[in-house]
């Protein structure tokens, strides 16, 4: 897939001006719910309105969405605002189901976008089409996973397309429903810059009051839009209860949004500028001087080990290590999550090194 200028055209149909607004509840869950929604979206920066019509759940017996009659609401919905509609599809079925009520948008969901046959079926079932297709990232955090999504779409004649980054799932306790893992979103959009980028605030933090936070990081971030989830009455949700918002406090969470240029002109911020990026690449640099040097005494202990039959395998040496730099992080405003991100990857080369001089089956546990 190539970088084409086409796939960004279909945002200048819903927007004067950046981010384009995605928004509306996680699911539909009567018609009356889905009107009065609607309606008090209609006059705010909102330019399309999302409702979840089926709804993937990990085991059975949870709410499902309403299904196709729900399509019918929306239908009447964007008769009444003139507001365009997007559901998420996960199958052949639903976007046959979805043309034919004239859903304007469709995103697939995190859930289908890690199965390559449902994504190759979602395409085919679309190709001829002029429809405007989104593709949320996988569970899990796999970049040739969501391009390989983007691609098969593409491949089909799809040109009108987007990303949704909704955050990847973690078995450990963050702050974050979906932990966002920024660089990988960042990754993509240097790819393929011309690919329409919108954040989901509501999946990656699952908490209503966190939202704001996010939707402003990832405008600080240079995204196209956001997509937020938006009840008449939260509390009272069939589905994702606590994060989704009020339509009166979506509009103050767009109030207080602050849109970055992507530069400036400006001789004097060019020049501090540069002047920082500078300073930043001289400790780039030493960092990757340092990690060198704690290879090479890594690469001792892994000498000394094995004159001494040991075991590469040193638990408490290795929680040791995670809670000192926990604590000396601190003090530096190093996030706990950074932390551990950053030193289980050089405990990963460490390991790597010491393996080759130990031999022997890699054990993905060991610590120097």
């Amino acid at each position: 897939m190539e970088n084409n200028t086409e796939m960004r055209t279909w945002l200048d149909e819903f927007k004067a001006s950046k981010p384009l607004i995605i928004a509306g509840p996680c699911s539909a869950e009567t018609e009356e719910q889905v009107m009065n929604i609607a309606r008090q979206l209609k006059d705010s920066d909102v330019s399309i309105y999302r409702a979840g019509i089926w709804k993937p759940r990990t085991r059975p017996g949870g709410f499902e969405g309403v299904g196709a009659i729900g399509l019918k609401w929306l239908q009447k919905a964007k008769t009444e605002t003139g507001l365009p509609m997007a559901i998420e599809v996960a199958n052949a079925t639903h976007v046959k189901l979805a043309l034919e009520h004239d859903i304007d948008v469709l995103w697939i969901g995190a859930r289908t976008t890690v199965n390559p046959f449902a994504v190759q079926e979602i395409a085919d079932a679309l190709a001829g089409t002029d429809k405007i297709v989104l593709i949320k990232n996988p569970v899990n955090p796999d970049l040739s996973l969501w391009l390989g999504g983007v691609e098969r779409l593409y491949n089909a004649g799809i040109k009108k397309l987007g990303v949704i980054h909704r955050g990847f799932s973690t078995y450990e306790k963050t702050k974050y429903r979906n932990i966002p893992e920024w660089q990988l979103a960042i990754e993509l959009h240097e790819r393929f810059p011309d690919l329409p980028l919108i954040g989901d605030p509501s999946h990656i933090t699952g908490r209503r009051d966190m939202i704001q936070e996010v939707a402003q990081q990832a405008l600080n971030l240079n995204y196209d839009g956001l997509m937020i989830e938006t009840h008449n009455d939260p509390e009272k949700a069939w589905s994702d209860a606590a994060q989704q918002v009020t339509p009166a406090r979506l509009k103050e969470i767009l109030s207080s949004l602050i849109v970055r240029k992507k530069t400036d002109e400006d001789s004097v911020f060019n020049e501090e500028l540069e002047k920082l990026r500078l300073r930043i690449d001289e400790y780039d640099s030493k960092l990757i001087q340092v990690l060198g040097q704690r290879m090479r005494i890594a690469d001792k202990i892994g000498e000394l080990k094995k004159e001494n039959n040991v075991a590469v395998l040193q638990t408490q040496r290795w929680k040791q290590i995670l809670e000192r730099m926990k604590a000396e992080g601190l003090p530096e405003n190093l996030s706990e999550e950074f932390i551990l991100d950053l030193f289980r990857a050089i405990h990963q080369e460490s390991i790597a090194h010491q393996e080759k001089i130990i031999g022997g089956k890699k054990d993905e546990n060991n610590s120097q």
